[in-house]
């Protein structure tokens, strides 16, 4: 009678890495729940990503890249910041992790309205100063956009 002694191994075998190993980019991708192309894309974005490259380009992700990848992803997926508005609030945070900055309303007046979360405004009575000062700086935006829209419909219809 014959046992299957590998599939026994395997099944014993440990499948997680630990916490402090180094990720491949498949891995990282995959923890993060990205594609590995977005990586590739914001390390062209963000200095702060600078993954380990060993002969050939492969990369390796260490823990604090992930961490630090993991709060990009928050900022971009999650709080609707624009890639320009993270970049914005890293310089003016000296390349900080996010997770270390509150951001504020007054924050993202100051530092123009790409860095103004884009989720839905809640309800007028509902809205806190800071959460004002920043759904007022969104409103400003696209009122200035409503204006180039109507400005260029008007120029089109002029102009067939």
């Amino acid at each position: 009678m014959k046992t299957n002694l590998g599939a026994a191994a395997g099944n014993s075998r440990r499948t997680a890495k630990s916490d402090s190993a180094f990720r491949t980019i498949s891995e990282a991708a995959k923890e993060l729940g990205l594609q590995q192309h977005v990586l590739r894309f914001w390390e062209s974005k963000f200095p702060q990503i600078q993954p380990m490259k060993r002969a050939g380009g492969r990369r390796y992700y260490r823990p604090e890249d992930i961490d630090f990848l993991s709060h990009i992803r928050t900022l971009l997926h999650d709080q609707g910041f624009t890639i320009k508005g993270v970049q914005k609030l890293l310089d003016q945070n000296k390349g900080k992790l996010p997770s270390e900055i509150a951001v504020t309303g007054q924050d993202t007046e100051a530092a123009g309205s790409d860095m103004a979360p884009s989720a839905a405004a809640p309800a007028a009575g509902s809205v806190s100063g800071p959460d004002k000062a920043a759904l007022k700086a969104v409103l400003g935006e696209l009122e200035e956009l409503q204006a180039i829209l109507r400005s260029g419909l008007q120029d089109a219809q002029k102009n067939p």
